[in-house]
C-alpha cells in the first residue's frame, strides 16, 4: 500500500491508501474528487490532469511524448502537470502529493 495525499478542487486535503500497481487515475476516479477519467487511461482526454507536488515531480518517470502532447494543449498546465493515468503507484511513491487540476 502507498499513502497518497490529494488536494481536491475545493482545496481539501485527503489521505488515500492506494494499492501498488494501480494507476493514480483509477484511485482518484473512484473517490469523486473531480477526476472523471473519461477515456479510461488511453491518453485521449485530460480529465485526469493533476499537479504533482514540486518535491515529488523529479521522482516520477518523465512523461512520454503522447502525454506531453496532450498536456501542451491545456490552458491550466503547470510545470508539474501530469495525467494521473500515467502514474503507476509503487512503494517508492508512498507519500506522493498531488492536487487535482481545475476542469478545462
Amino acid at each position: 500500500m502507498a499513502l497518497i495525499h490529494v488536494r481536491d478542487r475545493a482545496g481539501r486535503e485527503h489521505e488515500v491508501a492506494a494499492q501498488e500497481g494501480a494507476r493514480l487515475m483509477e484511485i482518484l476516479r473512484e473517490l469523486d474528487y473531480g477526476v472523471s477519467a473519461i477515456c479510461g487511461g488511453i491518453l485521449s482526454c485530460a480529465t485526469c490532469h493533476v499537479y504533482v507536488d514540486a518535491s515529488w515531480a523529479p521522482k516520477l518517470p518523465d512523461p512520454m511524448s503522447d502525454e506531453q502532447a496532450l498536456l501542451s494543449e491545456l490552458a491550466q498546465r503547470k510545470n508539474t502537470s501530469r495525467l494521473s493515468c500515467q502514474i503507476e503507484l509503487s512503494a517508492a511513491l508512498d507519500g506522493l502529493r498531488v492536487t487535482i487540476a481545475p476542469e478545462e
